[in-house]
């Protein structure tokens, strides 16, 4: 695990989005799996503005996306699904048949919706670079505390302090689809997450912060802006 910290939002963002560049450049027909929320904002901005006006090439990427909330449709304002064609999607030149985005699945469906979204994963070859953020509790995706380290795309109960009066529950990818992926780069901002990323990365490795898990993959990057300085390590 590398570790890279940065003055402000702004350069993390920027750093983020060369990391993402960089892959595609080395690999065109990339599988990006994609992460709603404000930490990656910055990042998606800055890959627009590197397509308009450097001409990076998104056309044969395919991107899958962490999670979504349970009963809202694609075009609601609060769905990531919106975020993320707002954010992104629809200022690129994506392709339609390669953008996968996860939907709210209903009644029966549920069981066999996860097992082909599990599918349709390997059989595009598997996530290349995985975007992460980390929560205030230490979930990735919205795998919440106690999530099992060999959990799968389900659809989970939501913390108290992720869910909504209406919004309870979401589909998200499991924390062993998550480690599959080849190479993850994960974004944490603000001062508020500075100790649970700390805890995330040097302490335990445990289910109570399944962030911790990252410590066992063999290829993580981490760029936060807590600390107020720039400085590359391991751990």
């Amino acid at each position: 695990m590398i570790i890279r910290r940065f003055a402000d939002y702004q350069t993390l963002s920027s750093e983020a989005a060369r990391t993402i560049a960089a892959q595609i450049s080395a690999k065109p027909a990339t599988i990006l799996g994609l992460a709603a929320g404000k930490t990656p904002l910055g990042t998606y901005s800055e890959l627009v503005r590197m397509h308009r006006e450097d001409g990076l090439d998104f056309s044969r990427v395919a991107f899958f996306n962490l999670d979504e909330y349970e009963g809202l449709p694609a075009d609601h304002p609060d769905s990531f699904t919106r975020f993320l064609k707002d954010n992104l999607l629809q200022h690129i030149n994506a392709t339609k048949s390669n953008v996968h985005l996860l939907r709210s699945p209903s009644g029966s469906d549920v069981e066999s919706y996860c097992h082909s979204i599990e599918e349709l994963i390997r059989n595009a070859g598997g996530i290349d670079l995985q975007i992460l953020g980390i929560g205030l509790n230490g979930h990735i995706a919205f795998n919440e505390p106690g999530s099992r380290f060999d959990s799968r795309t389900r659809v989970v109960t939501l913390a108290a302090s992720d869910a909504s009066n209406t919004l309870r529950k979401a589909i998200t990818m499991g924390i062993a689809t998550i480690l599959d992926a080849r190479r993850i780069l994960l974004l944490s901002s603000g001062a508020s997450k500075s100790d649970m990323l700390a805890t995330a990365i040097q302490g335990p490795v445990t289910e109570a912060v399944p962030a911790s898990v990252l410590q066992r993959h063999p290829d993580v990057l981490v760029l936060t802006d807590s600390g107020g300085y720039s400085t590359d390590f391991k751990s």
